[in-house]
């Protein structure tokens, strides 16, 4: 750098605070420089004004204005470091056949460049930047080191070189565009925000692999499932075969018993007709003397089987057997249906989305606070103003504000977005009824409000076990209680959206919505009249579990 310019010294460039190149610089009347981003946020967070190299004292915060010329010479130097590392960029040199830049004019036989003209967006040789030394009105062009891609580097508009970045817009600035329309803005210089880029891409790459190792090791275990549930099946299938099977032998030999007995039992019942028949005929002798010579002895009776030694019960041990068997199947058809369920689940997306689209939502949390100013009378804010309930207690607050809701039982939150997405979640656990949403800055706070999107609200609202939307009033959107509610703005693309963060359900969006101001959370914690209902409000941290 010092042999490109030996006058600017990257020391005298740097601001104090950050120890980066100054973005913005400013002059405090003691003759120090800093970022004016830099000594901003200092002074913000000390309770006096003083600066931080010298510590002189000011009675009254100085009004500062970017200094213009310590803006050029860190442009200049900013310059330089873009057009070093440009020339010095491996991956150019190999793109352009070891890093030579050709003249643009040259017709046969391009020559290298030795300059590029940032108003000329044109790169010459020596033969062709000849007129840049010679007329008036090109001698007054800014020549900087050779640079491909002139027209991507440059500001379209200040043809200067695009050496910062807005961190709150997302584009590249020159230094022009950075002191006129980025004044309070987060502006850093181009090198600081690629490696922080970079640092978050690597991070999201990180967290890219561990989703797709979550979902190899979920499609692991599907897949394990399916193997060890067929082999279930075949092995039931054979333990099913080989118990009826034996049910069969079991009621085979039982019936060859039961016919055995039935043989028995009527060979019997013959020889008992018999001797029935004799019994008959001995009882019809008249004759004394006759009937006692020829009567028998009456204990004398055929032989026969003891019936109760056999018990012919082998159908209530098989109802026995089928009935454990029936519950055995009953089980295994219930464990079957759950796994077709989940395959089900995981063959729809629909579980998984769910969850994958929540997880991308919570990445843009921001951390958000009430306004006691803007709170209705009856609220209660709690003292880290992360919580609203509401007190049937009159006179809670007796001086009136006027950015306070005297219509609705409503806070807004402190700070408004107009960043391209923002997420926050609340915690309303049993309550019976509130509503939640975002406002425009501008909406109506005095008298009676309707919460519609034409007027400045986006919110929903329950009331003992359905949500409903203030665009149609009773027509329920969802249905059950939650717990924990996500909100998530995609400012740019026009869509608020509501989750069951506990089941990564949705709960209704709000869509083609159009904002041209920033959004504050709105909160309702709504009074007693369904119940009890005087629990809070809470603005809760997001919890990242896999």
């Amino acid at each position: 750098m010092a042999s490109s310019n030996p006058l600017l010294s990257e020391e005298q460039l740097l601001c104090p605070i950050c120890l980066d190149v100054l973005t913005q610089p400013v002059s405090t009347p003691c003759g120090h420089n800093f970022c004016m981003s830099c000594i901003t946020s200092y002074w913000n967070d000390v309770p006096v004004s003083q600066c931080p190299v010298c510590k002189e004292t000011f009675l009254r915060r100085p009004d500062l204005k970017v200094n213009t010329f310590i803006s050029q010479l860190a442009s200049q130097f900013m310059s330089l470091q873009v057009t070093d590392a440009h020339i010095r960029s491996p991956e150019q040199q190999q793109a352009r056949g070891g890093g030579a830049v050709l003249c643009d004019i040259c017709t046969d036989t391009q020559r290298e460049a030795v300059k590029s003209c940032l108003e000329c967006l044109t790169s010459y040789c020596n033969v062709h930047l000849e007129p840049h030394h010679r007329v008036a009105g090109l001698k007054r062009h800014t020549l900087v080191e050779p640079l491909a891609s002139l027209e991507d580097r440059v500001c379209k508009e200040h043809f200067r070189l695009l050496t910062s970045f807005c961190r709150n817009d997302r584009v590249l600035l020159c230094d022009v565009c950075a002191g006129l329309r980025h004044v309070n803005h987060d502006v850093v210089p181009v090198q600081r925000a690629y490696e922080e880029m970079k640092a978050l891409l690597g991070d999201a790459e990180a967290k890219v692999q561990q989703i797709i190792q979550a979902r190899l090791q979920k499609i692991r275990a599907i897949e394990q499932s399916k193997t060890e549930t067929k082999d279930v099946i075949a092995n039931s299938v054979q333990d099913l075969a080989a118990l009826v099977k034996v049910i069969e032998e079991k009621q085979k030999a039982a019936e060859e018993q039961a016919d055995g007995f039935i043989s028995g039992m009527k060979r019997e019942i013959t020889e008992l007709q018999k001797t029935t028949m004799k019994l008959r005929e001995l009882k019809q002798t008249e004759d004394p003397l006759s009937f006692l010579q020829s009567s028998p002895n009456p204990s004398i009776l055929p032989h026969t089987m003891d019936l109760s030694i056999f018990s012919f019960n082998k159908q209530v041990e098989i109802h026995h057997i089928l009935k454990s068997l029936s519950k055995s199947v009953s089980q295994l058809r219930m464990l079957l249906n759950k796994m077709s369920t989940e395959i089900q689940k995981v063959s729809d997306g629909t579980d998984v989305s769910n969850d994958a689209t929540l997880r991308y939502m919570q990445q843009y949390e921001v951390d958000v606070v009430l306004d006691p100013d803007t709170a209705y009378p009856r609220l209660i804010i709690s003292d880290d103003r992360k919580q609203v309930r509401y007190s049937e207690v009159s006179g809670l607050r007796r001086n009136q504000n006027p950015n306070m809701f005297t219509g609705k039982f409503a806070v807004l939150g402190q700070r408004g977005f107009s960043s391209p997405k923002f997420y926050f979640e609340v915690f309303v656990g049993g309550k019976t009824e509130w509503n939640l949403g975002v406002a425009k800055a501008s909406a109506q706070r005095k008298g009676k409000l309707v919460l519609r999107p034409q007027f400045g609200f986006w919110a929903i609202q329950f009331v003992k076990d359905k949500f409903d939307t203030f665009s149609s009033p009773s027509v329920p959107v969802h249905l059950g209680k939650v717990e924990r509610v996500g909100v998530f703005v995609d400012y740019d693309g026009g869509q608020i959206s509501f989750y069951d963060v506990q089941t990564a359900t949705p709960i209704y969006s709000f869509t083609e919505c159009v904002f041209t101001e920033e959004l504050y959370p709105y909160f309702n914690p709504c009074n007693n009249e369904y119940g009890s209902n005087l629990g809070p409000m809470i603005i809760v941290p997001v919890s990242r579990t896999e």
